[in-house]
């Protein structure tokens, strides 16, 4: 019932979106008070009114700035914005660019697409992905000659691509970690970080050397390639591991083609970027082990995924207020919201539950 009324109101705000919105228009429309109708969106969703629009109309306004035209100034006042000043700030404040930067040279980025509270969205990969899939790892294989080496994040991605027969004859191989939980150190694969990772995953050495090492030893640690090709979502979860994949390549000085093929995995989309190495090893030590965000520029999908990964370092967040918040319903049950509603962060079940216990502990 209550999930009904959530999702009334985010239809409502999409089609007022680009408006002067109300929130008294919206109370209105609803029959509940302002104050109920804002107090419940963000209890239910985790994220409030005013946030939620901003994250939407830049997010579209992104898309009007890689495919149209369009001065920037009109789609500033197409997308709600006041003025371009206004539109520039809040473009830069979310995605660590400027519109024009941004147009100039339209790296990937974090979607966010539009809530939905009542439907289980279903993701599958349809014929055109794997097409357009299938033309990136051509026009990779003509240029390298078979040395490529496809590295995939997570062993779902791993075997998806490995049963749709998408790599031809390239070698590929999965990155089973989850680098945003857990502390680590300076050197990436050493001993050292292997039983700190083993640790803080809470399995034996043996068992992480199994899951996350040996697919690499097989392929990246015994061979060279004139190309590797780093196949990594947008979520946060994905991103902090591609820092550590590129810090990694820096650290045992890579010298080939480097392309990160960026996967939204809700649809499989794909958008191909060449990346040169020189400051991912010390982008690794600043966030993953200084936790702090680095003075340099970076891909808006890569800044946007080191906000979240700061932000959730943090006691007091989205994650862990929605938690307390929802502290009378059973964890599977929080579990299946917090997927739902923060696709953004990537974590998976496990490290849902390891939150829940830790805030409920200090509680």
């Amino acid at each position: 019932m209550m999930n009904n009324m959530i999702q009334e109101m985010i239809d409502w705000i999409e089609a007022h979106l680009f408006e002067g919105f109300s929130l008294m228009k919206l109370s209105e429309a609803m029959g509940y008070s302002s104050y109920y109708c804002s107090f419940k969106f963000h209890q239910i969703t985790g994220i409030s009114i005013k946030r939620y629009m901003t994250l939407r109309k830049t997010y579209l306004s992104s898309i009007s700035l890689s495919e149209t035209d369009e001065r920037i100034i009109e789609i500033a006042i197409k997308h709600g914005y006041s003025s371009q000043e206004a539109f520039s700030r809040a473009f830069k404040e979310i995605f660590g660019v400027t519109p024009n930067t941004f147009r100039l040279c339209p790296e990937p980025l974090q979607s966010y697409v539009k809530l939905t509270m009542n439907e289980a969205r279903s993701y599958y990969m349809d014929i055109s992905k794997k097409l357009r899939i299938e033309d990136l790892q051509k026009h990779v294989d003509e240029h390298f000659d078979h040395e490529v080496l496809n590295i995939l994040n997570g062993q779902y991605m791993y075997e998806e691509f490995s049963s749709q027969q998408l790599m031809g004859k390239s070698d590929y191989a999965p990155f089973n970690e989850a680098m945003c939980v857990h502390d680590t150190v300076t050197t990436i694969f050493s001993d050292s970080f292997k039983q700190v990772r083993a640790a803080g995953h809470q399995v034996s050495l043996e068992h992480y050397e199994a899951i996350t090492v040996a697919p690499l030893e097989k392929t990246l640690f015994s061979k060279k390639y004139q190309c590797i090709v780093l196949w990594f979502g947008e979520d946060m979860f994905c991103q902090m591991n591609l820092i550590t994949v590129l810090a990694y390549l820096e650290q045992t000085a890579f010298k080939g083609t480097i392309y990160y093929h960026a996967v939204r995995e809700q649809t499989y989309d794909v958008q191909e970027t060449d990346i040169t190495l020189g400051s991912y090893y010390d982008l690794y030590e600043a966030v993953l082990i200084d936790h702090r965000m680095p003075d340099v520029e970076l891909m808006p999908v890569m800044y946007q995924g080191i906000k979240l990964y700061l932000e959730l370092l943090k006691n007091d967040n989205d994650i862990t207020k929605y938690i307390q918040t929802h502290q009378h319903l059973p964890h599977d049950e929080i579990v299946r919201n917090l997927l739902k509603l923060f696709p953004q962060y990537g974590l998976g079940d496990s490290q849902y539950l390891e939150l829940i216990k830790a805030t409920q502990i200090k509680d």
